[in-house]
């Protein structure tokens, strides 16, 4: 995994604010008080620049730099706004807009008693992260946080490396402004109560250790993250409490996953379904996630244009989500039981590929007209889905892909599309979405739609074309789903990779989901 910059939690001692090298951050409400350890100078120029009108409009989550503050050894004084009534998402949003700056600084963050000072770290952690492991020149590359807490250490697997989560202790003989200059990005978090914190941010540590493993492996090329390699890494999270299976080729053929090993008998990369459990409720049925796990999509012989479509590394997105989530739950110990099941799959034009007009046979036993072998996703998505709940009977299936291009058209960048055949579930869904800002819409299912895929020669065609595409998408997996089995299908392909920075994100992938779906998890599914 990406390398995390240490967030330590210390008490307040305004008095080495002078002295510090690197940056300072100082949470400042609109119209409050500047800290009393702040040189005159320093405080003068600070003061005028919060009267300004750029002071007095300055929003939760804005900032107002000063360079080289006089008195001060800091490079830059930080000013960032959010008032002592600001929601978690503000504070989060905050801390982003300190995250943004990391670099190879050391930063001292002042949050004093603001209630949402945990929302503030996890924000400065989301919006740290940077994938970086193929740049030889990394000047000025900015540091992926972590947040350190108050836990037993845990080590955790980061791919071929392992890392450790520190423990926060409250430690107010650190003198921060003596230290040497660090090669690695790292933050000093003062606040009155340390202790309290560093507890408090032990979830969003885990959060954060999600969202990061869900980005690496939306990021990395598929020359790295082959079928196998992706497989590896996830079988290697048995290391932090997860049940792991890996099912080869042939099991997959036993099972009857005609369409899923459909669209990898082109590659050279043999496909696999991963499932991984983790059991923290006893007996209870689980809660099903399902990812797409398309290592890279040509198209296959429905092949692609070439332009972008290098970016087609990141359709693995859904599977990529459900890892995160399921490292997410087993490093805060969730009091859920969940299992995530991922189709892994390379879509290539081989003189093997499968072809417009081939008939394929699915586990449930289904026949699928192929039209369009860019439409391979959801054929994944049908063996896996149907495999879920014949084998855990879980509770509700959530279901996770980078499956459409008409979503995009639909809404954009800024939110998923959510469709659903349970209301109470996609409520519960969108309810979690809104408490980690994370978007995400609605869009409907009918028969109408449905008859846009029934196939003169087989039960169904894998795509019902151009008119309503997401939608016709989510009617095919929708018959992939049991009678009265509650489930959701989230086509994440506007929010898995958007084409600029998001609010906790830089630019690149953003993990989305991960928040949500462990929102949900601990809402809805988690025993008391």
């Amino acid at each position: 995994m990406t390398h995390p910059v240490e967030i330590t939690f210390t008490e307040t001692a305004t008095d080495k604010l002078a002295g510090h090298k690197g940056r300072v951050a100082l949470i400042v409400a609109p119209g409050g008080r500047l800290p009393a350890g702040l040189p005159r100078s320093a405080r003068e120029a600070a003061q005028r620049a919060m009267e300004s009108k750029t002071g007095k409009s300055l929003k939760s989550g804005g900032v107002i730099e000063l360079a080289y503050p006089a008195g001060m050894q800091a490079d830059a004084l930080m000013l960032v706004g959010l008032a002592a009534n600001a929601s978690g998402i503000d504070a989060r949003k905050a801390g982003a807009a300190i995250g943004a700056k990391l670099g190879k600084d050391h930063t001292l963050v002042l949050a004093g008693t603001h209630k949402h000072a945990s929302e503030i770290a996890l924000g400065i952690a989301l919006r740290g992260y940077d994938f970086s492991v193929y740049r030889t020149r990394k000047d000025d590359a900015e540091g992926a946080a972590d947040i350190a807490t108050d836990s037993v250490p845990q080590t955790i697997n980061r791919g071929q490396e392992t890392a450790v989560l520190a423990d926060a202790q409250a430690d107010t003989t650190q003198d921060v402004a003596d230290e040497p200059v660090s090669e690695k990005a790292r933050v000093t978090f003062m606040v009155k109560d340390p202790q309290a914190l560093a507890k408090a941010a032990k979830d969003g540590a885990a959060l954060a250790e999600g969202v990061f493993f869900t980005r690496d492996l939306v990021s990395e090329p598929a020359n790295i993250l082959t079928t196998t390699d992706f497989a590896d890494r996830l079988k290697a999270m048995e290391e932090i409490g997860l049940t792991v299976e890996v099912l080869e080729e042939d099991e997959l053929a036993r099972l009857g996953m005609r369409a899923l090993l459909a669209v990898g008998q082109g590659s050279a990369s043999p496909s696999k379904v991963v499932v991984m459990r983790w059991n923290g409720n006893g007996d209870e049925a689980p809660l099903a996630l399902v990812g797409k796990g398309v290592v890279f999509d040509s198209g296959g012989i429905s092949i692609k244009p070439a332009a972008g479509m290098e970016e087609m590394t990141m359709d693995m997105g859904g599977a990529g989500v459900v890892a995160g989530v399921m490292r997410t739950l087993a490093l805060r110990r969730a009091k859920a039981n969940v299992v995530g099941l991922v189709g892994l799959v390379e879509n290539m034009p081989d003189g093997a590929a499968q072809r417009p007009g081939d008939i394929v046979k699915s586990m449930k036993g289904d026949t699928i007209e192929v039209i369009n072998t860019d439409a391979e996703g959801r054929l994944v998505l049908a063996d896996v889905l149907w495999y879920a709940q014949t084998r855990f009977q879980p509770k509700a299936v959530i279901d996770l892909a980078t499956l459409t291009g008409a979503v995009i058209i639909a809404l954009g960048h800024d939110n998923a599309g959510i469709f659903s055949n349970d209301d109470k579930l996609a409520g519960d869904l969108l309810a979690a979405a809104k408490a980690e800002d994370e978007g995400a819409w609605r869009l409907p299912l009918g028969p109408g739609y449905d008859s846009l895929i029934n196939s003169r020669l087989a039960d169904m065609k894998n795509t019902g074309g151009r008119a309503a595409g997401s939608i016709t998408a989510a009617q095919f997996l929708q018959r992939f789903i049991r009678k009265d089995q509650p489930w959701v299908h989230i086509d994440i392909a506007g929010v898995a990779l958007p084409p600029g920075a998001t609010d906790l994100a830089p630019r690149g992938a953003t993990g989305w989901g991960v928040m949500t779906l462990d929102r949900l998890v601990r809402d809805k599914f988690e025993g008391k």
